[in-house]
């Protein structure tokens, strides 16, 4: 019986630390894509196409219009981004909004060079739908505000070209080449952002790239980013603009956070799961072995209900005990793993463990244990509730 409770308590611990690993991972991940590009991101604006569709009814003919996105017509970036603007200022739910103009570049220090996607931007627009000014790790976001020929460049970019903040750099490729000085080195740990993204001011932007207006696109920021998608498909259809939510653009590494998540509780759970074997077996040698025991409480007028209520009750001792002590190891654990540094970069920044505290892990755990131990005892207190006190005690005299 205290294997099957030391079972119970690793099957809860390692059952909790597993789920609060992954779903911190995949937490952090999730404030890291918000932080950079956003809870939606509205950009090229499309036109339905009409069509009608004719039927014959017993009242005649009747004609039906519908739209269609088959072959629509779709316009890069937001030509009106002023009108745009004031029709998203209507969502409630919308709490910031930056016009960026995006474009291809190349940098040049004179001994090396480097293509880079070009970001422009306004920053006081973009601090408030990003963690931009978070990620900056070299120079200050206000300088780089208040400093028009100023640039922010990725720290993967930064090594390459091996430039220091306060470096003269060349921007070339756009219908005029731009003396730019760094202002400011910024690092999300996405390293597809890192090696390829630079951001400079939205005016700056548009005259290096040759666009005095319009092609933009919007990066917006949500209060609850969870509606992203319905809200998203509101704005696509009230705007004709096409609107991506978070959800959508990352779905690749969703479902894997979402796999891994599935995969790992299943294995864990399979602790639990024989814990509540050993502790079946433990039962039925205790109902095979105290057969007579339990026909002289049977003779002495105990129900069958009440030889149930025996085992059963010793099945919930183990199974709170072995929960609440599971629990506690589980959560110390966890604490402990958070402090363990380990350092990635990649798909996110961070340079120790992530842990996510989640009062469902516990529960779920709990659940799971519920569930086991109950099958556990449940059949041995049955067996025991069946035995027939005058059958056991012919068969001993």
């Amino acid at each position: 019986m205290f294997f099957s409770l030391f079972g119970i308590i690793f099957g809860v611990a390692f059952f909790v630390i597993t789920q609060a690993q992954t779903s911190g991972f995949e937490q952090f991940f999730i404030r890291t894509i918000l932080g950079t590009n956003g809870a939606i991101r509205i950009s090229d604006r499309y036109q339905d196409n009409f069509g009608t569709v004719e039927s014959v009814t017993d009242e005649g003919r009747t004609k039906f219009i519908f739209h269609t996105r088959e072959d629509a017509r779709y316009h890069h970036g937001i030509q009106q981004p002023a009108s745009v603007r004031a029709a998203l200022d209507v969502f409630p739910e919308i709490v910031g909004i930056s016009e960026i103009l995006e474009g291809v570049g190349t940098l040049d220090t004179g001994s090396r060079n480097k293509t880079v996607h070009v970001h422009g931007i306004r920053w006081e627009d973009h601090s408030s739908v990003s963690d931009l000014g978070k990620h900056i790790v070299q120079g200050d976001g206000y300088v780089f505000s208040s400093d028009q020929m100023g640039v922010l460049l990725g720290s993967r970019i930064a090594q390459e070209l091996n430039l220091q903040l306060g470096d003269r750099v060349t921007l070339a490729g756009g219908v005029r080449t731009l003396i730019m000085k760094v202002a400011g080195i910024f690092e999300t740990g996405v390293s597809q952002i890192d090696k390829n993204r630079i951001y400079l001011h939205l005016p700056m932007t548009r005259s290096f790239l040759g666009h005095p207006f319009g092609g933009t696109v919007f990066q917006v920021s949500l209060s609850e980013p969870d509606i992203a998608p319905q809200l998203a498909a509101q704005i696509q259809s009230t705007l004709n603009h096409r609107a991506v939510s978070w959800q959508e653009r990352e779905k690749v590494w969703l479902d894997v956070f979402k796999a891994l998540k599935f995969s790992s509780a299943i294995t864990v759970s399979s602790i639990i799961l024989l814990s509540g074997l050993g502790m079946f077996n433990v039962f039925a040698v205790m109902v095979f072995e105290k057969t007579r025991d339990i026909a002289i409480l049977r003779a002495l007028g105990f129900s069958p209900q009440n030889i149930s209520v025996v085992f059963l009750w010793q099945g919930l001792i183990v199974l709170t005990w072995g929960v609440l002590l599971g629990s506690l190891l589980g959560a110390f654990t966890t604490w402990a793993i958070s402090k363990v540094p380990l350092r990635i970069r990649g798909i996110f920044s961070t340079d120790s463990f992530v842990v996510n505290w989640d009062g469902l892990h516990y529960f779920w755990a709990a659940v799971i244990s519920c569930f086991v131990v109950s099958v556990a005892c449940y059949i041995p207190a049955r067996r025991a509730a069946r035995v027939q006190p005058a059958k056991i005690i012919r068969e001993t005299v």
